[in-house]
């Protein structure tokens, strides 16, 4: 009796352990879509593994390339929604898709 009770007490916190080591793995499953700059800023568009949710990550265009974005943005839909957000709020690009 008293080994089984022993075993259910190691065996359930390592079970833990491999349940959160996996599922953070998992939720880190992002792809880097593309890259680029435009006015004083410079970007990384990335996706989630299934491509249905895509964000910015934005630095000033002087910031080394080691460093931590200074500004992540999520919540796209599409690469072409997140690109857009990018030239009218960073890029400093008049497009008819601002105004919107």
């Amino acid at each position: 009796m008293k080994l089984i009770q022993i075993l259910k007490l190691a065996v359930i916190p390592v079970l833990t352990v491999f349940s959160f080591v996996s599922t953070s793995n998992t939720a880190l499953a992002d792809y880097l879509n593309s890259q680029g700059s435009g006015g004083h800023s410079r970007y990384e568009l990335w996706s989630t593994d299934d491509n249905s949710h895509y964000y910015l990550k934005i630095w000033s265009s002087e910031a080394s390339p080691n460093s931590e974005a200074y500004y992540t943005s999520g919540a796209f839909t599409s690469t072409r929604e997140a690109l857009i957000y990018f030239d009218c709020n960073y890029a400093e690009k008049n497009l008819s898709e601002c105004s919107q």
